[in-house]
């Protein structure tokens, strides 16, 4: 098999604010994987949070040429042979694992939710995120966000409560909220107890990714489910915060692809915890790479692809919030121009 990988820079609509860090480009990843004729595509989004950038991601794809084999079915020997060739840079893995995923179901011409046996009538409702800004602008953004009927609004500033409560005001769309690690517990059962009367559904990640005990005294002391994402990355992790939340957010980025997050689906659901997928800022590519596991989860909020300008891929569409998966083989993913 050959593997070729080109930078794709993906532009923002408007800039993303969340309690860290404010995004205005997505410096992605397209890879490639040809066996004869056919050619599967995969998408690395690269986080400096876990250790990555566009060009580590260039460097890993590069090394990984040497592990692929020649028979594209042999998945998990090779998916493990790449997990060998360099630790961490998960989403260089996840850009291969997919673009597998795609080669395969194109081979057999069938899509990827097919081979995996899923109904995609299952598919649930996508969140489509806010980031954090003034309430006036936040509630001007949730007016425009009118079609999609679950909203994920970024919180970790003083004022929190207000913009919820502005949101609130214009909008009767269920309210997802997320910290991305910004508050302290006590900051965290203050806000949250708050919230509560603002029909918010859960809390994602409250306080910094290491602070389980944190998590569990939230957890034991506020009126609404709390999920991981920062603290619960693969399957490791998840018996370790089993006990400190009620769910886990899995993202093809952070756990390596999708052979990982199915591993990550099982193992929550064996320690009776709520699954939700989510991304990074991503073409609709990788969206739609996640898109055909969600008939296995609670909650998606698969939405990257929606935040950006110029997505060169047409995949996964969202009616309404429903996640349509297309019925192409493989991934169902193609270019638009």
């Amino acid at each position: 098999m050959h593997i070729d990988a080109r930078p794709m820079n993906l532009d923002l609509e408007t800039p993303f604010r969340i309690a860290r860090s404010v995004q205005l480009v997505a410096t992605n990843v397209v890879v490639q994987i040809t066996h004869n004729t056919i050619t599967g595509y995969g998408e690395a989004a690269p986080s400096r949070y876990y250790g990555e950038i566009q060009e580590t991601v260039l460097a890993c794809v590069e090394r990984f040429a040497d592990h692929l084999g020649e028979d594209p079915f042999l998945l998990d020997t090779i998916l493990q042979d790449v997990e060998k060739a360099i630790g961490r840079n998960p989403a260089a893995k996840a850009a291969i694992d997919m673009a597998l995923y795609d080669l395969i179901g194109k081979i057999l011409n069938i899509p990827v939710y097919r081979l995996l046996g899923l109904n995609p009538e299952h598919t649930p409702l996508t969140s489509f995120t806010i980031g954090i800004d003034t309430p006036a602008e936040m509630a001007k953004k949730a007016l425009a966000a009118k079609d999609y009927p679950i909203l994920k609004i970024k919180v970790g500033t003083k004022n929190d409560l207000d913009n919820l409560r502005a949101i609130r005001e214009v909008s009767s769309a269920v309210i997802r909220v997320d910290a991305n690690c910004g508050w302290t517990p006590k900051e965290a059962i203050e806000k949250i107890q708050q919230f509560a009367d603002l029909n918010v559904e859960f809390v994602e990640q409250p306080v910094p990714a290491h602070d389980l005990k944190g998590l569990k005294l939230i957890r034991d002391n506020v009126p609404l489910p709390i999920i991981a994402d920062e603290s619960c990355v693969t399957v490791d992790d998840i018996p370790v915060v089993a006990d400190c939340v009620d769910g886990i957010n899995i993202k093809l980025m952070k756990c390596g692809g999708l052979r990982n997050a199915l591993k990550m689906i099982h193992t929550a659901r064996a320690h009776n915890l709520r699954v939700m997928i989510g991304c990074m800022i991503e073409s609709s590519l990788s969206i739609t790479a996640a898109a055909h596991l969600t008939p296995l989860v609670d909650y998606a909020d698969l939405d990257g692809h929606l935040l950006i300008k110029n997505d060169p891929y047409s995949g996964v569409k969202v009616e309404h919030g429903k996640l349509i998966l297309p019925d192409a083989p493989g991934l169902g993913v193609t270019p638009r121009n």
